[in-house]
């Protein structure tokens, strides 16, 4: 007698050394244990049953049964047709082509020659690297003693409002202002800055998809962190500040 096992596999979990392990476990004889002789409640006394329905059973006409036996027929010949492969529709078994074709450009690449131009290549496509976030660490002592406090125009705005100092907002710096410089300048401008941790409490993200790189900063030192913006980047327009919920409160 022969069995057949057909064994279904996540793409991490393709050791060799283990898979015929677990078929083997697959197939291992479940354990057995003896059942209990059977007790019926009721007293059993030969073919007379102890309890006999108020009705007969409904009839079933002769053509109904042959319906019924097709109906069976066809059921079990669908069945039988039917894949047994049961990671057809399973998106974790599906060749992830975007993957392989990535793996084959790296392969292609590795293969080239270091020539000139594929140096000038990869240093440009290291330049251009679409990286979308930057986050800085706590506000250093340096940035602190140099904030000075809040102009009394935004003060009478989070006063009306009834904001605290404490509350996020973000600067917007709109493609239009970036005086002659790309938006990827600024943006690799605005991490340099980030990086060595010269704007307090900041983090930003680039949306290249609006031409607009957004800062986000506590309230209370948002007018020292407009100010270098402007100043550091060369910006030549104006900045505005907006709080969720509230739209633009303030600008510079």
């Amino acid at each position: 007698m022969t069995t057949e096992v057909i064994l279904h596999y996540r793409p991490y979990e393709n050791d060799p050394t283990q898979l015929p392990k677990i078929a083997e476990k697959a197939i291992q004889d479940f354990p057995t244990r003896p059942l209990l002789r059977f007790i019926p409640w009721f007293p059993h006394d030969g073919p007379r049953l102890p309890l006999k329905p108020k009705r007969s059973p409904p009839g079933i006409s002769e053509e109904a049964a042959e319906d019924v036996r097709q109906y069976l027929a066809i059921s079990e010949h669908s069945i039988k047709s039917q894949s047994y492969d049961c990671t057809v529709d399973l998106l974790e078994f599906q060749p992830n082509l975007k993957r392989k074709k990535h793996l084959i450009q790296s392969h292609t690449l590795n293969e080239q020659t270091n020539s000139g131009s594929l140096e000038k290549q990869a240093e440009k496509e290291k330049r251009h690297k679409k990286r979308s976030w930057s986050v800085s660490s706590l506000p250093s002592s340096n940035c602190t003693e140099n904030v000075f406090p809040l102009s009394k125009k935004l003060q009478d705005n989070l006063k009306a409002l009834n904001l605290h100092s404490f509350h996020r907002a973000r600067w917007t710096i709109d493609h239009t202002i970036c005086n002659n410089q790309t938006l990827e300048d600024i943006w690799a401008k605005l991490n340099r800055i980030i990086r060595h941790n010269e704007l307090p409490s900041c983090n930003a993200t680039i949306q290249r998809h609006l031409g607009q790189i957004w800062v986000f900063c506590d309230i209370m030192y948002c007018e020292y962190v407009g100010n270098l913006l402007k100043g550091r980047l060369a910006l030549t327009g104006k900045i505005n500040l907006f709080v969720h919920k509230y739209g633009v409160i303030f600008s510079m």
